[in-house]
């Protein structure tokens, strides 16, 4: 029974302090912690293209990884296809991923 109502108790706290601390927020005049982040269009493009960058640092390593698998093959047929074929589909991910950044950003130009 005390648990209960210790745990209602705090919530009717925290709900009924967080406006002072909004008030006292804005008459000291902190900022925004996401920075120029202040439409819903602007978040959504920030974390589109975060992601976009960071599946562009995966087909970097991809790049990587091919070339190096190319570079050890000593001759073997097979292991010079695999990585030339590991090398074609990253350049072939890193394209997407330009496209798409092209077109995100037009896309996101004419929202705002």
């Amino acid at each position: 029974m005390f648990k209960k109502f210790s745990a209602w108790f705090a919530c009717l706290m925290v709900i009924s302090i967080s406006p002072i601390f909004s008030l006292v927020a804005l008459a000291v005049g902190l900022e925004n912690p996401l920075g120029s982040i202040n439409t819903p269009t602007n978040l959504i493009g920030k974390v589109i293209f975060a992601v976009l960058g960071l599946t562009g640092v995966i087909a970097l390593v991809m790049f990587i990884w091919g070339g190096l698998q190319w570079m050890t093959a000593a001759g073997n047929p097979e292991k010079v296809t695999k990585g030339r074929d590991t090398l074609m589909w990253a350049v072939l991910g890193l394209v997407i991923i330009f496209s798409s950044y092209a077109i995100l950003s037009a896309v996101l130009n004419v929202l705002k």
